[in-house]
C-alpha cells in the first residue's frame, strides 16, 4: 500500500544557502513518498539559480514578489493540493531534521489530530529547546508554559498536547486545510501561526508534539534576527492584527492592560540597548496595526 504523499514546503527569501541545507536534510528523510517544494518569495539575489544548480529534482515556485509568510506558505500549500498532497509539511529554509522525523511525524496521525509538530532545538546548542510548542492563556489570547531554553533529557517520551505550535515544523493533513481555511494573509509574518492554532481549536482539532521527531533551528533569519527593525516591525504589526481579530469585548480591559505593559517593557528593553532603529520600526508597526482597516 502506497503510503500518503507528503509535500514539504519551504519559503525562500534572499537565504538560499540556508534554503539548501534544509532541503539536503528533507531529501535525506526516511519517509518513501515525500515530494518538494521550494517557494521563493520574490528574492533579489541569485537564490533561484543557487537552488536550482544544487537541488535540480525539487520543484520552484517563483513568486513575483515578498507576499510574506502567511501568502508564501498559502501558494505553496494550494499548489501541494492541486497536486493530490495528502498532508503538507511546512518547515523554515534555516532549519534541518533528523531523518526519521516526517516518518514519526505521519505515523502520529489521526482523524482528530489537527496539526502535528516535532519538538524544535537551537541549531547552535543542539540538545536546548527551542519549541515544544505551548499552552494556551483564554484570558490573554498568548501561549503560555513554553520551556524554551529547557535541555532535553529525555524527560518527554509520549506524545504532548499542545494549544499552539509554530509553523517553523508543521504537518497538515489536506482535510484540516478544508475545515480550518489556509493562513491569514493580513499577517505578513508571525502570529498567523498563532491565529490558525486558535481556529482549528474551535472547530475540535487537537495539536499534538512528537518528541521523537526532531529539528534544528537557526532562529529568525529571515526577519534580520531578534531586535532587527524589520523583525521588530513585523511582529509589531502582528501582534495588533491579532489581539483587534480575536479579542471580545469582555476581554479589552485585562488584555488592553497587558499589552501596554508588554510595549512599554519593549521599548525599555530596547532603549537599553540603544537599538533606536528598532524601537522606531516597532512602533510605527504597532500604528500601522491599529490603523489598519478591513477591505471586507
Amino acid at each position: 500500500m502506497t503510503p500518503p504523499l507528503v509535500y514539504a514546503i519551504t519559503l525562500n527569501w534572499n537565504h538560499p544557502d540556508d534554503t539548501i541545507a534544509c532541503l539536503e536534510s528533507l531529501v535525506a528523510q526516511t519517509y518513501p513518498n515525500l515530494r518538494l517544494l521550494v517557494v521563493d518569495n520574490g528574492s533579489q539575489d541569485d537564490s533561484i539559480t543557487k537552488i536550482q544548480a544544487a537541488c535540480p529534482t525539487v520543484a520552484l515556485l517563483a513568486r513575483p514578489d515578498n507576499g510574506g509568510f502567511a501568502r508564501g506558505m498559502n501558494t505553496g500549500i494550494r499548489q501541494a493540493l492541486a497536486a493530490g498532497a495528502d498532508f503538507t509539511f511546512l518547515v523554515n529554509n534555516d532549519t534541518y531534521l533528523a531523518p526519521d522525523a516526517i516518518a514519526r511525524l505521519v505515523s502520529a496521525a489521526q482523524p482528530d489530530i489537527g496539526l502535528i509538530a516535532p519538538i524544535i532545538y537551537y541549531a547552535g546548542e543542539p540538545q536546548r529547546v527551542w519549541s515544544i510548542g505551548a499552552l494556551f492563556n483564554p484570558w490573554l489570547l498568548e501561549p503560555k508554559e513554553n520551556p524554551r531554553g529547557m535541555i532535553d533529557a529525555g524527560q518527554w517520551q509520549s506524545y504532548l498536547e499542545r494549544d499552539f505550535v509554530p509553523a517553523c515544523g508543521l504537518l497538515v493533513s489536506r482535510p484540516v486545510w478544508e475545515r480550518v481555511g489556509l493562513f491569514d494573509e493580513r499577517f505578513f509574518m508571525y502570529y498567523e501561526d498563532l491565529d490558525f492554532c486558535l481556529r482549528l481549536h474551535r472547530v475540535g482539532l487537537r495539536a499534538i508534539v512528537v518528541p521523537q521527531a526532531k529539528m534544528w533551528h537557526k532562529v529568525s533569519l529571515s526577519s534580520g534576527g531578534y531586535g532587527s527593525p524589520s523583525e521588530r516591525y513585523a511582529m509589531a504589526r502582528s501582534s495588533v492584527l491579532y489581539f483587534r481579530k480575536h479579542t471580545r469585548f469582555w476581554q479589552w480591559p485585562l488584555i488592553g492592560f497587558w499589552r501596554v505593559g508588554s510595549a512599554v517593557q519593549t521599548t525599555w528593553r530596547l532603549l537599553r540597548v540603544g537599538k533606536w532603529m528598532a524601537l522606531r520600526a516597532y512602533w510605527r508597526g504597532l500604528w500601522h496595526g491599529v490603523r489598519w482597516v478591513p477591505t471586507n
